[in-house]
């Protein structure tokens, strides 16, 4: 793995030779990631995995035309190959009047921030295997729990570096630790499985073993003996750890490529009120340990907090340099790389909490439906309906009940949104974050 200097060494040297070579602009991405996990199964080993991968993308422009093209290989002498073979691409493809580098006065300057991503640990084999054996046993000491699927913990490291020809050079490295189980309570065709997971850049932010391991049991053998779910138009409740799917197909229908395509469900509608006016989804890039923090985008644009829904009301598109160009827009430092053309994405979402716990939310449901988990996609982008296999528990006399299965939740997000209430627990654990979401009106159904 290369340190975040000499990988912003070889990014730099890429761009150069891409300009010796005939291009008019470049930008390399450099990508490490080296993980350690170890899986514990009934108290013995299962399967320890040592990975890592490095990856170096470099995209050119000759004119109007583009090309990418990626290697794992640093030595001097094949990049040098990549680049001659990249201009060579670029010179063939067809021209694209939105293709080009982001603007250059709208670049990040100055130093990168330290937003304390990085705890500078090493896999340790031995810690991590006793931490996975601690989260399983933790799980299975539930009453109720008779199998086990395991549990796994696992370190990670990693370093991103990005390179411009016209100016912008930035990189940062992380840690990442994660602790999970699995179980199964019951037997036969009664079996249920659930399982717990956390992950946070530093050691010290990750919850017990202790914790996890019994959340997986706790929730495992809650849903045993599923009946069956009410059927017809219910107030629907999300759990938070399924909720904050809903943030991601917002984002998807307010992404700059999906708006410039016409595929997005809310085309023409960036005016009107889609929530309520208490709602706010806020996007926080340079959160302190946040799992999605950055200071750049991956264009070398910078990031800033920005509430994507204010007053129940978008604010505006989320926009790369190639569909700003095409609405004829500003890119809003949300561009997303791989190894080729970029794409949009956010980084640390939540949805603000509300005024009232769970409790009080789901206090007047005479009866409906309160989801733990959603199978399957079954949302269209274009439209924006909605229907989702779920599995969850009953709500009855305001109270949640006994377990449910293997039925439907459908809607339209539309209509979704402008149903949506929060209640007040909300929770950072995740890159999106939401609390508890009730919304009436959805149709319930039997799978």
């Amino acid at each position: 793995m290369l340190t975040v200097a000499e990988a912003l060494d070889r990014a730099r040297m890429l761009c150069d030779a891409a300009a010796k070579a005939g291009a008019d602009a470049a930008d390399a991405l450099y990508y490490c990631n080296a993980a350690t996990s170890v899986s514990m199964r009934l108290g013995a080993l299962e399967d320890v995995e040592r990975s890592e991968g490095q990856d170096i993308a470099l995209r050119v422009f000759v004119g109007q035309r583009s090309a990418s093209v990626s290697t794992a290989d640093m030595d001097a002498g094949e990049l040098a190959k990549l680049v001659d073979r990249c201009v060579a691409m670029a010179r063939e493809a067809p021209e694209d009047p939105y293709a080009g580098l982001a603007p250059e006065e709208l670049l990040f300057r100055g130093a990168i921030p330290d937003l304390d991503l990085d705890d500078s640990s090493e896999a340790d084999p031995q810690a991590l295997r006793e931490a996975a054996l601690a989260v399983e046993d933790a799980a299975r000491a539930v009453a109720g729990v008779t199998n086990s699927e395991g549990g796994t913990a696992s370190h990670s490291r990693t370093r991103i570096a990005l390179a411009t020809s016209h100016g912008f050079a930035g990189g940062y490295g992380a840690s990442g630790h994660s602790l999970s189980a699995s179980v199964i309570a019951g037997e036969g065709a009664a079996m249920q499985r659930d399982y717990g997971w956390h992950g946070a850049h530093h050691l010290s932010d990750l919850e017990s073993a202790a914790e996890i391991g019994a959340r997986a049991g706790n929730r495992t053998v809650a849903r045993l003996n599923p009946g069956k779910a009410p059927v017809g138009k219910v107030p629907v409740v999300f759990d938070p750890r399924v909720g904050s799917g809903l943030i991601g197909h917002l984002l998807g229908a307010i992404a700059g490529p999906a708006i410039a395509r016409g595929t997005s469900f809310l085309l023409g509608k960036e005016e009107e009120q889609l929530f309520d006016s208490a709602i706010v989804i806020r996007d926080e890039p340079h959160r302190p340990r946040g799992l999605r923090s950055r200071a750049f985008d991956g264009e070398g644009l910078p990031t800033a907090a920005r509430d994507i829904v204010a007053d129940g009301r978008i604010t505006g598109w989320l926009l790369d340099t190639a569909s700003a160009k095409q609405l004829g827009l500003a890119p809003t430092g949300h561009a997303s790389r791989g190894g080729g053309a970029s794409g949009v994405g956010a980084s640390n979402l939540h949805l603000a909490p509300g005024s009232v716990s769970p409790e009080a939310l789901i206090a007047d449901i005479d009866e409906g439906v309160f989801v733990t988990e959603l199978i399957g996609q079954g949302v269209n982008p274009v439209t924006g309906d909605y229907s989702r296999g779920a599995s969850g528990f009953v709500i009855r006399g305001g109270e949640i009940a006994g377990p449910i299965a293997e039925f439907t939740v459908a809607g339209n997000l539309i209509d979704m949104f402008r149903a949506l209430v929060p209640a007040d627990d909300l929770a950072f654990r995740h890159a999106t974050n939401a609390p508890t979401l009730r919304i009436d009106g959805m149709t319930v159904a039997s799978s």
